[in-house]
């Protein structure tokens, strides 16, 4: 039976996931449907995939995670090219976004650098490092950042033997231990007497943006950053400048996450070009490079705008910076964006099989086809954390076109009313247990935020090119669970 609409729902097909051919924003550029229509990915069939890897699995297209890191890197090289007027560009992959050793050496070999948020992330990114640019770079390793609150003196110390390219301090208490990092490393003999450590100090602007409040970052309230408006930014600028120890390197803003909207990053490089401003005014010091973070947005579903591509983006944070530098009468910083989900997200694919349908009477007199999946929460959390809205097609197979659609909820096997994946679609009516539903753009925050939730084992994620594929990471198995028991 097909399901009844309740009013104020949107109509039937309103809902139903686009094939890539109609949203290629929302897909892998090698997505595409085959003659006996099934989705491939990659020149791989969906059944080929699954040959080889246990449903659920991650299906990244690697020759469109590397082009989306390259159209970034050529972005921010050509709208801050020197010959511009301009002092350089960089962009950088925020590692948080999801992160191993096989993703940092791409990205790096497409010419971006590496934003890492901990010791972890820090460590994968120097071994890829190694692997691209010799063992020797990583004693200078300025295609690596790190950032983050809570850093502690052994975490500051680490990136500041590696001599990143960013070390974001994120409170006056980091700017202290940063300190006693360097004067540690000066009595060791790792640093020579007068040598000093390149820091940058990260902003809260006032400026919010984001899809919901436990990603937007920018504003007072929030854990990251010191305020511009409070002063308290100032405070650890003056500290650092009067430390010894220290050079003030950069600025660092961050503003929030999933953004579709230009405007805010707009007002929020305004905020730190001014503050360099005043701070060479009132210091005599210049400021020689401003990361304007990232955030920047995809699209999810079908309801989603088209995202800004990267030379959009580059060519407003330019045109902002050049514009306000030529006002103040200041010379133009270097700037770097880091960017994550716009780089990874759209790469991945989640392949779940359908593995049982339930119809469930509305209080309205409607129903909806709930629809479980051999997954769940465990391996994609943005849904509840976020109430983040995701899409699925069946990918098995080309639905007949003009087949009756039901509105449907995809469902995981987690123990728990919450754990929804695909909170309304428009599936077919004839969804049958054993088909294979795809839900696209999952590559940003959904195997690094997997988890063992009941027991679950973590799916694999596994690598598509040019008809081929292997490994990036493994599934794991119930062995692995039980590994680490004492």
């Amino acid at each position: 039976m097909t399901h009844q609409i309740p009013t104020g729902e949107p109509p039937l097909g309103a809902l139903a996931c686009p094939e890539p051919e109609d949203r290629p924003d929302l897909w892998p550029t090698t997505a595409r449907r085959t003659p006996d229509g099934e989705l491939a990915l990659g020149g791989l069939t969906v059944s080929e995939i699954l040959a080889n890897a246990p449903s659920p699995v991650f299906v990244l297209d690697e020759a469109d995670l590397r082009g989306r890191a390259a159209s970034w890197s050529a972005a921010m090289a050509e709208e801050f090219w020197p010959g511009y007027g301009m002092a350089g560009g960089e962009a950088y992959y925020a590692g948080k976004a999801f992160l191993t050793t096989t993703i940092a050496r791409w990205v790096l070999e497409e010419g971006m650098g590496i934003d890492a948020a901990s010791r972890g992330e820090l460590a994968v990114s120097l071994a890829a490092l190694q692997e691209v640019d010799g063992a020797e770079a990583t004693t200078s390793a300025t295609r690596v950042g790190l950032h983050g609150n809570g850093k502690t003196q052994a975490e500051i110390a680490v990136a500041l033997t590696h001599h990143l390219s960013h070390l974001v301090l994120d409170s006056l208490e980091e700017v202290e231990l940063a300190v006693r990092a360097v004067r540690d490393l000066r009595a060791s003999g790792v640093y020579g007497p007068e040598e000093t450590g390149k820091v940058m100090v990260r902003l809260t602007t006032g400026v919010h943006a984001g899809g919901h409040e436990f990603i937007s970052t920018g504003h007072e309230d929030q854990k990251f950053g010191l305020s511009v408006h409070a002063g308290i930014a100032r405070q650890a600028i003056d500290a650092i400048i009067a430390a010894p120890e220290l050079e003030l390197h950069g600025l660092h803003s961050h503003i929030g996450s999933q953004i579709l909207d230009l405007t805010g990053f707009r007002e929020a490089a305004r905020v730190v070009v001014a503050l360099r401003h005043e701070v060479a005014v009132s210091t005599g010091v210049i400021v020689h490079e401003l990361d304007l973070g990232g955030g920047y947005g995809i699209a999810y579903t079908g309801a989603d705008p088209v995202p800004p591509s990267p030379a959009q983006v580059a060519q407003t944070l330019a045109e902002t910076v050049r514009e306000l530098c030529i006002e103040l009468g200041d010379p133009v910083p270097s700037v770097s964006v880091e960017t994550g989900r716009s780089v990874s997200g759209p790469s991945t694919v989640m392949l779940y099989t359908v593995t049982g349908l339930k119809r469930i009477a509305l209080d309205d007199g409607a129903s909806r086809l709930y629809v479980s999946v051999d997954g769940g929460m465990s391996d994609n959390i943005r849904p509840a954390l976020y109430k983040a809205a995701y899409t699925a097609l069946v990918a098995n197979r080309r639905p007949d076109p003009a087949a009756e659609l039901t509105r449907a909820r995809v469902v995981g096997k987690h123990c728990e009313s919450g754990d929804i994946l695909v909170r309304d679609v428009d599936l077919p009516a004839d969804l049958a247990v054993g088909d294979v539903l795809a839900v696209p753009a999952v590559g940003a925050y959904g195997r690094c935020l997997a988890s063992n939730y009941n027991l679950f084992t973590r799916p694999g994620v596994r690598w598509v090119r040019e008809g081929e594929s292997g490994w990036i990471l493994r599934p794991e198995t119930i062995e692995d669970l039980l590994r680490l028991e004492g």
